[in-house]
């Protein structure tokens, strides 16, 4: 059942995003569209709750808690910045705003915004680890949150890895290509002065 209900509100999410948009951009009615987006948190607040009224009614922890409570984590630290960066690709194509710029691709920049993304994720290992823990007090049997326990180990392994990956863009910045014409430096020409015995000159008359 917890498995069926994540699959639904991942579902949800992307529905309440489109319906949010096309409300926004195409039916020109922001206002419902801005309620639809906000009505997305609410997926986790009922896929939370279930989880909950299912140890309560005795169902031993196991990794489908686990993995709701990471479900839920990657949403908080992440489901923003997803419908930011959808919202403004749909107001260019739709609405006619400017294209959105990308994230930088090279140098410190590139290595700052992977920072960002990574605070994001930082997020998301915070909060499961917070629910995984709400959880194995809940229960209070040691016993039996053996699985939860292995998931919080789980999600700080997922942050420490893309940490990791996240630092290499600081410690060995990506370099922007060379344009075109400054990859070789343009040797001068060189002339040779043609001299009467090479083809096609003309020998110069001697004097009698």
């Amino acid at each position: 059942m917890i498995v069926t209900l994540i699959i639904v509100c991942e579902i949800g999410f992307w529905v309440l995003l489109a319906a949010g948009l096309a409300a926004r951009y195409l039916l020109r009615m922001p206002r419902t569209g801005m309620a639809l987006l906000l009505c997305e948190p609410l997926l986790e607040v009922v896929l939370l709750v279930v989880t909950a009224l299912d140890l309560k009614n005795g169902a031993d922890p196991s990794w489908k808690h686990g993995l709701a409570a990471l479900y839920i984590g990657y949403t908080v630290g992440h489901g923003h910045r997803t419908v930011k960066w959808l919202d403004g690709h749909a107001a260019h194509r739709i609405g006619g705003a400017p294209r959105p710029a990308g994230p930088p691709r090279y140098g410190m920049a590139r290595a700052r915004h992977e920072g960002r993304v990574w605070l994001g994720t930082l997020v998301a290992a915070a909060v499961a680890t917070g629910l995984l823990q709400l959880a194995m007090w809940y229960v209070d049997d040691p016993s039996r949150t053996t699985s939860l326990e292995s998931w919080q180990y789980t999600a700080w392994r997922a942050a420490g890895i893309h940490g990791l990956i996240a630092l290499t863009y600081a410690i060995w910045p990506k370099k922007a290509p060379r344009p075109e014409g400054a990859r070789g430096t343009a040797r001068p020409a060189t002339t040779n002065p043609r001299t009467n015995d090479e083809p096609g000159t003309r020998p110069t008359e001697r004097s009698a």
